[in-house]
């Protein structure tokens, strides 16, 4: 069948995006799913596989975007857990080999997909799926985040950051945040942190320990630097989360000294490396954030929302680091 997509025609600046008709593979295995798409949204990964491209190779044309929510249209044979008019969301996609969700219609498998619940909108369903499996991951699975623990997240404000705060009060942990401005700063108690850091004219590391004696977990989402900086914040055994890859230790081996377990969560890992038990446990995970979105426990925060068309403006938009929340594409 054909559709149209926001296609990569190179790889480089936003304006690489460029909308085509391709074809999609439909109908395809007999567990798989035909979505009609009304929303995508964009995460900072897709910034890397436009500039860099995709982890798997394929014939197809390279089309970005991991998150997506729609309407089932059609389904395989042997599909029991869906039906053709259900609202759907899902991650899938968009690092080569499968389609990604820059586009009219996607194939999921049926594991992959989690209904929507009627009380949770169609943009939240779309921007929920990716954030909510790295929070989720990040500090339930690796940090094991606890009642009455100090949790510092970087960049709390952001689209992983907003939901990261409330994943961590959810447990009674007690938040921080480091932020960018007012604006954020209000975001960011919004969510549930007490303590908001402006790192442009604040010593983060010195706040982070006067205001928690040495912090628990932290939540990395800025890179080397800032986590390196982070460890002289952490009390003795303390647990440091980066969705940014560890680096070294710094020049006082202080992750050494103070005993501190390091972690990565890369979340596209079980899509790259086709682990099905993995993505089967991440579809559950946006199953329980979508209960946890319905009941009014945690809210996603939409900064904009642009025309399939305009994904190339979006791009910029999101390079731009000043989103508060998520941003996304309507394709309908």
């Amino acid at each position: 069948m054909k559709m149209k997509a926001m296609v990569v025609t190179a790889l480089g600046r936003p304006d690489v995006l460029q909308l085509e008709e391709i074809d999609l593979a439909w109908p395809r295995g007999d567990h798989d799913v035909l979505v009609e798409l009304k929303f995508a949204a964009l995460n900072p990964a897709d910034v890397f596989f436009r500039q860099l491209g995709g982890y798997l190779a394929g014939d197809q044309p390279f089309v970005l975007g991991h998150d997506g929510m729609g309407i089932v249209r059609q389904t395989g044979p042997a599909v029991t857990r869906v039906k053709v008019g259900d609202r759907v969301c899902f991650c899938n996609g968009g690092i080569g080999g499968d389609l990604g969700t820059y586009a009219e219609a996607a194939v999921v498998p049926e594991e992959q997909l989690a209904k929507v619940p009627n009380g949770v909108d169609d943009l939240t369903a779309a921007a929920l799926p990716l954030v909510s499996i790295t929070g989720w991951e990040a500090l339930y699975d690796r940090t094991n985040v606890r009642e009455g623990e100090f949790v510092l997240v970087h960049g709390g404000a952001g689209g992983t950051g907003h939901v990261a705060i409330q994943l961590a009060r959810l447990c009674g942990a007690r938040v921080a945040a480091t932020i960018s401005s007012d604006e954020k700063a209000k975001v960011a108690e919004a969510c549930g942190a007490e303590q908001t850091i402006n790192y442009r004219d604040t010593d983060f590391v010195a706040a982070a320990l006067d205001w928690s004696g040495g912090l628990q977990v932290a939540f990395d989402n800025a890179g080397a630097e800032v986590m390196q900086k982070t460890f002289a914040a952490m009390a003795p055994y303390g647990r440091v989360v980066t969705l940014m890859g560890t680096p070294g230790d710094d020049a006082d081996q202080t992750a050494y000294n103070l005993n501190l377990t390091l972690h990565n969560v890369m979340m596209l890992t079980p899509m790259w490396k086709g682990l099905h038990e993995r993505l089967r446990q991440q579809a559950d995970i946006v199953h329980q954030a979508l209960s946890l979105a319905d009941e009014g426990k945690l809210v996603i925060r939409h900064a904009a929302t642009f025309p399939l068309a305009e994904a190339a403006k979006a791009h910029a938009y999101l390079e731009q680091g000043q989103a508060i929340g998520k941003v996304t594409l309507e394709i309908g």
